[in-house]
């Protein structure tokens, strides 16, 4: 259903901008680094023709799993990022 992966990335994309707008540094960090992340997923699997929201979710998990296994991003950062994750994915 790439018409509600689309949908669910506009979605995303909307919340993740409404940060930049209303957020404070700390959380205009957080969504910006996930932005990072979000936008190269998002793209490659706008591509695929059986891509879905699961996808989505489980590349958006494997990108920052790695990039957190190479120590980017302190801990506690690494929480907030992946709470934001949740939160965006779940809604």
């Amino acid at each position: 259903m790439p018409n509600h992966l689309e949908n669910k990335i506009e979605a995303i994309e909307s919340q993740l901008d409404a940060v930049v707008d209303n957020g404070s540094d700390d959380e205009l960090f957080v969504a910006s680094y996930l932005r990072g992340h979000f936008d190269l997923v998002a793209c490659k699997l706008l591509a695929l023709p059986q891509a879905d929201t699961e996808a989505l979710d489980d590349n958006i998990r494997s990108s920052l799993q790695r990039a957190f296994t190479q120590g980017e991003l302190e801990l506690h950062d690494q929480q907030k990022v992946a709470s934001l994750w949740e939160a965006l994915i779940a809604s």
